[in-house]
């Protein structure tokens, strides 16, 4: 995967110290399934981590390798599900055998940092009335691929851009009270049984009902993931795209933080309008000159992310990010469309308000 397990520690300056145990007041819940070297990296990370009070459960959703071994060589908890049934059936019942005050979500591809549980913990600690806080990416991913730079990096500047108080939730690295996620019945099983926007719903709800959830820009972990052209386009479209409009329309509000903002939402409408005149311009040439200004427009939307990619990568970084970004709003316009016809065809009109069991 173009990375190993020495290039990951000394890409986040791990070293080998330790912490002072102390009782535990919350439970690092690890959904997994055939997670590969990846879990490896992960439950060491967190062997490093300045916070050294808390448990760590690797819920096991039916994989068909053996990843108890490796658990328990790091003296972590192990609970084996039937599955595969999605991640948030996976933390769910991981939740169910906490007795913790605080849960926290990592993903089985992801690397702390050094500080990450303990910045999520003073998060808490200054904040008696916070629900819940979520990190994000760090802005260098562990796979060298441009396709996995530019993903990672991207979900870095948009979480970093809508740091504070937010409407929403990441399971990728977030935390919450328990009993908080006991109220609202945590994530929804049954309609989300696989990966999806799981977390993204439970957030909304949380948030819709007067709950403070907040989005700590300093709390950052390592992706491992390698995104390939196809996942890219099945994650924007199935597995987040089209169930983010159904939760919109369901909830009756349009999301106003992350990847759903008014500047986001006039860049879909342009990136259609520009290619719709790139067409036409077969037969009418003058459309052409409508089309160059629709581009100029998403792009002059866009500066201060194209800025951040030639910052950090270089000017060349950032030219080739251009197509994949506009990919990106072409993805969310047919996840508009779809979402929308396949809401009002089920029959589902007015919005639940509530958590499925």
């Amino acid at each position: 995967m173009g990375f190993n397990r020495k290039t990951i520690l000394s890409a986040i300056g791990w070293s080998d110290r330790s912490a002072p145990a102390e009782s535990a007041r919350l439970t690092v819940i690890v959904p997994v399934y055939n997670p590969g070297m990846d879990l490896e990296y992960c439950l060491e990370a967190l062997t490093r981590s300045t916070y050294t009070h808390f448990d760590v459960l690797v819920v096991d959703d039916g994989s068909t390798k053996p990843i108890k071994p490796l658990v328990d060589r790091f003296g972590y908890r192990y609970l084996r599900i039937d599955g595969p049934g999605g991640p948030g059936r996976a933390r769910n019942r991981g939740v169910e055998q906490t007795t913790t005050d605080y849960v926290i979500f990592i993903d089985a591809d992801v690397c702390v940092h050094l500080d990450t549980v303990e910045r999520i913990m003073q998060n808490f600690a200054g904040d008696p009335d916070l629900a819940a806080v979520i990190g994000t990416y760090d802005d260098t991913p562990a796979d060298p691929s441009f396709l996995s730079q530019y993903r990672n990096m991207f979900h870095h500047y948009t979480h970093c851009q809508s740091a504070g108080q937010v409407t929403t939730f990441w399971s990728g690295c977030g935390a919450m009270r328990r009993d908080v996620f006991i109220k609202y019945g945590g994530f929804d099983e049954q309609r989300y049984r696989r990966p999806a926007i799981e977390d993204i719903e439970l957030g909304t709800w949380i948030a819709a009902d007067g709950g403070r959830i907040v989005l700590d820009q300093t709390i950052q972990c390592k992706h491992l993931k390698r995104w390939s052209f196809a996942n890219m386009i099945k994650t924007d479209v199935c597995q987040r795209g089209i169930p983010w409009i159904d939760l919109m329309l369901r909830s009756g509000k349009a999301v106003k933080t992350l990847n759903v903002t008014g500047s986001q939402r006039l860049s879909v409408g342009l990136v259609f309008v520009a290619c719709a005149l790139f067409v036409a311009a077969i037969w009418w040439p003058w459309a052409l000159i409508g089309a160059a200004a629709a581009a100029i427009a998403v792009t002059l939307l866009n500066i201060k992310l194209y800025r951040f990619f030639a910052s950090r990568r270089g000017l060349w970084f950032a030219a080739k990010s251009l197509p994949f970004h506009w990919l990106y709003f072409g993805c969310c316009g047919v996840s508009f469309i779809a979402g929308t016809v396949q809401f009002y065809a089920s029959g589902r009109r007015t919005s639940s308000g509530q958590l499925s069991g």
